[in-house]
């Protein structure tokens, strides 16, 4: 069993902002496994695709942890078998990088799933969001709602990811870092 995880914030208010390309990618690799109907547990709503999981936790980001670690829990699933899929504001705009473990990087998200999980090592897809404009602080960028162009670089930034974490079910981090860790350019 693998489980992917969306980060991001519930409500209207937050559904168009940076912030939620976590949910964003992981609605677009709902739409590609045809998940059809969604439990609300632990904390979040999942969805059962096989023996593929999607999880959003349904708490704000900066509260990921607990509901996820629950989830983990309750399935016993190794942390190796958890993907999971977050914006980040030090990568481009449409790129997307996965890593077998790592530091949050200063994201409240990570920094929250780290503290319930005990550990860092758990695989992540990070989303390229960045860079945050001069004038701005980095909660201001990643709340605001994105721009139209932003919107049409998300579009295949998602499928990406999707692809991506689907890679990864399949063929492991390693082959899936090969394949998606270069410039979309690059493909």
């Amino acid at each position: 069993m693998r489980i992917i995880v969306g980060l991001g914030n519930p409500s209207r208010r937050y559904g168009n902002t940076r912030h939620n390309a976590g949910w964003m990618a992981l609605d677009r690799l709902a739409e590609r496994l045809a998940a059809a109907d969604e439990e609300d547990t632990c904390g979040g709503l999942l969805a059962r695709c096989g023996d593929v999981w999607l999880f959003k936790p349904l708490g704000h980001m900066n509260c990921s942890g607990p509901p996820v670690a629950r989830l983990v829990t309750q399935v016993d699933v190794a942390l190796e078998q958890l993907l999971v899929l977050v914006d980040d504001l030090d990568l481009p705009l449409g790129r997307v990088r996965l890593r077998p473990v790592g530091s949050s990087g200063g994201h409240r998200g990570l920094e929250s799933l780290i503290d319930a999980l005990g550990t860092e090592a758990f695989p992540r897809l990070r989303l390229g969001i960045g860079p945050c404009p001069p004038g701005l602080s980095a909660r201001e960028f990643v709340l605001s709602r994105m721009t139209a162009d932003e919107r049409d670089a998300l579009e295949p930034m998602c499928e990406r990811a999707a692809e991506a974490a689907l890679w990864w079910v399949r063929e492991g981090i390693g082959a899936a870092m090969n394949r998606f860790n270069s410039a979309p350019q690059d493909q």
